[in-house]
Parts: structure tokens; sequence; C-alpha cells
């Protein structure tokens, strides 16, 4: 059985900045997970040093339960978020948000359509495949960056950009990215995804009320200034390992963007936190987002650095 996750990083519109390409051939890590049924141990290049491997905790993450829908709509609510917020900030920078608008069924479809997706023959999900140096497209355990420690998934990856609806005319930029790619027969799985992105970039503008609210510079001040920002969408999958205790899904990172809110299907507990020189998971509830601050907001909220990122 595999996993599906969706993530939405949301940043300030900043241009992306192109990374080398290894040399390593991304089609056979591709061909590896598409044919992982068959496989009795994983390469070489899956393999993950012990220590790394085998991150697993029994010690849960404390992370706060915050009710946007409250926060938004009652100053005792605004306040009650802020102060959840703050502290989980303060700490490791994650929380799990409830009353974010974000339809169950909608959340539902998505992460069946990403199921559905990655279910695909392998060359039709290559009809998609993410280029060297760009963000958007399917790609298998990021073959086209790193030859070693290469982690056991697959992701696919799109972009909804305000000014590119600009530039289009019309408010169907993710529709028109899967139709394109992929065809006609790919349009309602767009649209699911138009639908999706839209509700996750209001709960992300909700979201930085709060945490506006939170440094004491009021509710405006965030959602001003990331409202014409940009979002990446990215659905994962966790395909079944024949040896999980030698490889990741991901490997430890840091978030380069301002804002990621996860969508984690089922109850399977696989993020996980480092805090303090211990790993500590993060339990998925139904119905809630995990939400955590990337590099480019703890740029831009560190005291004494310029405010430009």
């Amino acid at each position: 059985m595999s996993f599906p996750a969706m993530e939405v990083a949301r940043s300030p519109h900043l241009p992306c900045v192109p990374v080398d390409a290894n040399a390593t051939d991304s089609n056979s890590a591709t061909d590896v997970l598409d044919l992982w049924r068959q496989q009795k141990q994983i390469p070489a290049p899956f393999v993950w040093p012990h220590a790394d491997a085998r991150p697993s905790s029994m010690l849960e993450l404390d992370v706060p339960v915050v009710d946007i829908g409250a926060a938004l709509h009652s100053a005792a609510g605004m306040g009650r978020a802020a102060a959840q917020v703050a502290e989980a900030c303060a700490s490791h920078g994650f929380f799990q948000v409830t009353g974010h608008g974000v339809d169950l069924a909608l959340a539902r479809a998505a992460l069946d359509g990403a199921a559905d997706f990655f279910r695909l023959p392998l060359a039709t999900k290559q009809r998609v495949r993410r280029s060297p140096g760009t963000v958007e497209g399917y790609a298998s355990a990021h073959a086209d960056r790193f030859a070693a420690k290469l982690p056991w998934k697959e992701t696919l990856s799109f972009s909804h950009n305000h000014d590119d609806v600009g530039a289009r005319g019309n408010s169907h930029v993710v529709v028109d990215y899967f139709t394109s790619a992929l065809g006609d027969d790919f349009k309602h799985l767009g649209e699911v995804y138009q639908e999706y992105c839209e509700a996750m970039e209001e709960a992300s503008l909700a979201i930085m009320e709060v945490l506006g609210v939170s440094l004491g510079l009021g509710r405006g001040y965030y959602r001003d200034y990331f409202a014409d920002g940009s979002s990446t969408m990215r659905c994962n999958n966790y395909p079944r390992c024949p040896e999980p205790d030698r490889t990741l899904g991901t490997g430890p990172h840091c978030d380069p963007s301002a804002l990621t809110i996860l969508l984690q299907d089922g109850d399977v507990d696989g993020l996980q936190v480092l805090v303090d020189g211990a790993w500590r998971f993060v339990r998925p509830k139904t119905g809630e987002l995990v939400v955590n601050i990337g590099d480019t907001f703890m740029v831009r909220t560190l005291p004494g650095l310029p405010v430009m990122v």
C-alpha cells in the first residue's frame, strides 16, 4: 500500500532559482519505484546511513490545534489563536489548524486524485516529467538533483500564481496545466486541484493574519504582503518499500518557503520534527492541516535583518 500526502508551500512572489542537475539519470530512479512490487532489495542510491534512516521516535510533538475560523470571527478567538501560534513558532514552528475552510470532500477528492495519478503507467506520468531547474511536473526520488541518499517517493508539483491568472486572462491556470500536459481526459482532475489550490490559498492568507497578530503587527500586515505571492502544490506518494529500514520517504530538510501546509492521508505517523536533538512525530488528524513556517518567513521576522527577501 502506498500513502499519498499533499503540501502547499507559499512564498512572496520571487523568481525560481535553477538548481544544477546531477549526472544521475532520473529515468532509472523512476523505473525502480515504478517496479517496486518486483524488488526484493532497494538499489544502492536509495540506501541511507543507519543513523539517518531510522529517525523514528515514540515521542509525540506537542502541536497546538488552532481554530482559524474562530480567529477570523471574534477578538477572543484571534487572541487565543495568536497566543498558540506565537508559542509554537518560538519553539519548533509547527501547529495544526481547524476551521480552515477547506471542505473535507474537496480534500478527499484531492487525495484520491493524487492516488489515481500515481497509479498511472510510467509512460503517462512521464508526459509531465519535471525538467531540471524547474519545480513543476512529475519527478521520482529527486534523482534529477542528487546521486545518493535518494528518498523513496515520487511527486507531482504545479504552481498556482496570481500573476499567471492575470497574464492568461483567466482563473483556470491549474486546469490548463493538466489539460495541456496530459490531455482533456485529465480536465476533471485539473478542476479538482484548481478548486483545492484556491481553497488552500484562502486558508494560507487566513493563517498569515494570525501570524501577523501573534507578532503584534496586525491582521493585514502579512496577509497584504503575501496576497500576490506564489504557491507550489506538491503531491507526494510513498510506495511500499521492500527494505523500509534502509531508506527514507523524505529526508531531513528545512522548507525554504514562507509557509507549508500539509494534508496527510490516513493514520500513518510519517511526519517527524527535530526538536532539541530528538525526532518527534506529528500525529495526523482527520480534518486538520499541519502548518509549519519556513526559512523565508523566519528571515522576514528575525529582528535586525532587512525585510527584503
